[in-house]
């Protein structure tokens, strides 16, 4: 199973921001165990889909205000009603992945058991590095060809060349960081299986 841990960074100098992040997870990610607040400004939540918790984490590292920590391992069963409840590895995992996250690489840290976690922890975060130092123009590209236009589409969108576009989406890195994406997907999911079974 897959733990994810997600503490608001710099909270004592701003509002509380959780409320409005539960929302966001709700309308957009689909849970085992819904995302509950734990404590103060951090909150929990429980995925079993490998591609869904790797979206996810990366959605909310990349906004820069919180510090996102994924645990993997085996939970106790049957698995309590609220998530603050759950007990076992993986959350276990989440709490030392999400005090490393908050002075790590792009505010994400993975734990689990073995070199497969480290290596994955390696890629999702050169993913975030990637995805926090593109420009502004190639983001806005990016996402725009992930809703499916094509490079031509989102030239007329942008009223700029379609050349243009190809250089932002190149700049930004976009089609090698979202196969990476989708192949550490896999591979959590894959891997967080196998820490339950084992």
């Amino acid at each position: 199973m897959i733990v994810i841990t997600i503490d608001q960074r710099r909270s004592r100098s701003g509002p509380d921001k959780v409320e409005t992040l539960l929302r966001h997870l709700v309308e957009h990610y689909s849970t085992e165990r819904g995302f509950e607040r734990t404590a103060g400004d951090e909150i929990q939540g429980v995925l079993s889909d490998g591609a869904v918790a790797v979206a996810l984490a990366l959605d909310v590292a990349g906004t820069g205000e919180w510090s996102v920590g994924i645990g993997v391992g085996a939970v106790q069963t049957p698995m309590p009603a609220q998530t603050r409840a759950g007990r076992g590895p993986a959350f276990e995992h989440a709490r030392v992945a999400v005090e490393r996250a908050k002075s790590s690489s792009g505010s994400l840290a993975m734990a689990g058991t073995g070199m497969e976690a480290e290596r994955l922890e390696a890629e999702l975060q050169l993913i975030a590095l990637v995805n926090a130092r593109r420009t502004e123009s190639s983001a806005e590209a990016g996402m725009l060809v992930s809703q499916g236009l094509t490079q031509q589409q989102v030239a007329t969108r942008l009223d700029i060349s379609q050349q243009a576009v190809s250089a932002r989406l190149s700049s930004g890195l976009w089609y090698e960081a979202g196969r990476l994406t989708e192949l550490a997907g896999a591979a959590l999911h894959h891997y967080s299986i196998h820490m339950e079974e084992g």
